[in-house]
């Protein structure tokens, strides 16, 4: 999302610094980007050239005596710097890491000097603000959350792409409205927003008005604006196993809650989905979880515990399938599953045994196919290929 408007339109971001400078008497900005984002570097790179030129930016802007000039920091993607004091770490040229917060960025921030910082969005905002005035925007949105938010819909759903929409617009609206709906009319189990530390909120939460509050109200967050939409093919335990398993890997180990802790959910998450997971795992899950949201040091372990918490609150029946029957409701723990053929309903097609990397599914065309479970590697190819929805999953 942050991404999309500093490619497509750097300068209402650059506009939108100027006015907070000159409003809190600031000579320097920053603008942090990842450097995996090739176009949006170039772009805001050009965006800021071409303002200095038309003298927007550098000494004595427009002739008003007031001096403002950006800089472009290219970050290396740790996913902790999107947290305010690891950011400023990270710009001064030390490690990514957040430091207590006693001490705040309106204080002391980048640099030890008082310091604003905003998101992209944020600042592509106060031009319109300025010049539409705050009534103007404030009739857009919810009582506490007002205008307009930029979500990147992905996932189980027939539109994908970047949506701007009114803050308290409904999930439903956007999933079936401008997402178009499931793909190839399967039913939506889920959809996770905020990105990977957001909550994933099931089906009877559709008509829920999408705004800061109520999303917070159920265990999820807004967060960087993504929406990812499951279907009835999603396992919620595999779901939150993988975005567990970044949160891990993005941590930057300052501080043990967060360090040890989503480590060790994710150890145990790994036991459930490989069929060796005992009930007092969920138990186990959810004292870990309040500890690390509890303990962290910053937003990111404050919030890692949200895809666990949350799919153990709403789908609670899927943790007690893989643990009590050794079972993956949706068909996805592979430990859990096994292809077979339906005899009734094979043709003989032969795109099963076209498409087994392994040569598992094997048959003479126009007679009933077989899969071999020893050399199976239940990639699941041989499903997606069959067209008679011959090849079942237990």
């Amino acid at each position: 999302m942050d991404r999309s408007l500093l490619e497509g339109n750097p300068h209402s971001i650059i506009e939108g610094m100027v006015i907070g400078a000159y409003a809190i008497g600031s000579s320097s900005g920053y603008i942090y980007v990842r450097n995996e984002y090739p176009l949006a570097v170039t772009n805001v790179m050009i965006a800021v050239e071409k303002a200095r030129e038309l003298g927007l930016l550098g000494t004595n802007i427009l002739g008003s005596g007031f001096d403002f000039d950006i800089r472009i920091n290219r970050g290396g993607g740790a996913f902790v710097c999107g947290e305010s004091s690891a950011l400023f770490a990270s710009i001064e040229g030390r490690v990514g890491e957040p430091r207590q917060k006693y001490t705040h960025a309106t204080d002391r921030g980048l640099y030890d000097k008082p310091t604003c910082l905003n998101n992209v969005e944020t600042w592509a905002n106060v031009p319109l603000i300025v010049n539409k005035g705050a009534d103007w925007f404030a009739k857009i949105g919810t009582k506490n959350s007002k205008g307009t938010k930029i979500f990147s819909l992905v996932g189980k759903i027939n539109n994908t792409g970047l949506v701007e929409v009114p803050m308290g617009i409904t999930l439903r609206e956007i999933v079936f409205g401008i997402g178009g709906g499931i793909p190839k009319g399967r039913k939506f189990k889920a959809i996770q927003t905020g990105g990977p530390s957001g909550g994933c909120i099931p089906e009877k939460y559709l008509d829920l008005p999408v705004d800061f509050d109520e999303l917070k109200k159920i265990g999820s967050m807004m967060g960087s604006g993504g929406m990812i939409v499951m279907d009835d093919r999603s396992c919620m335990v595999d779901v939150a196993k993988y975005f567990l398993k970044f949160l891990e890997e993005e941590s930057c180990g300052k501080c043990t809650p967060c360090r040890e802790g989503v480590k060790q959910m994710r150890i145990i998450l790994d036991r459930i989905t490989e069929g060796k997971g005992e009930e007092s795992d969920i138990e186990a899950l959810e004292w870990i979880g309040a500890g690390v949201v509890d303990g962290s040091l910053c937003a990111l372990g404050g919030s890692a515990p949200n895809p666990v918490l949350t799919t153990i609150r709403y789908f609670r029946d899927e943790y007690l399938a893989h643990i009590r029957d050794k079972k993956c409701p949706a068909g996805v723990c592979k430990p859990l599953i096994a292809y077979s053929v339906v005899k009734d309903k094979c043709t003989g097609c032969t795109a099963c045994a076209r498409v087994c990397p392994t040569r598992a599914a094997t048959g003479e065309k126009k007679k009933v196919h077989a899969i071999d479970q020893e050399t199976c590697i239940k990639c699941g190819a041989c499903y997606d290929a069959c067209k008679f929805d011959a090849i079942q999953v237990k």
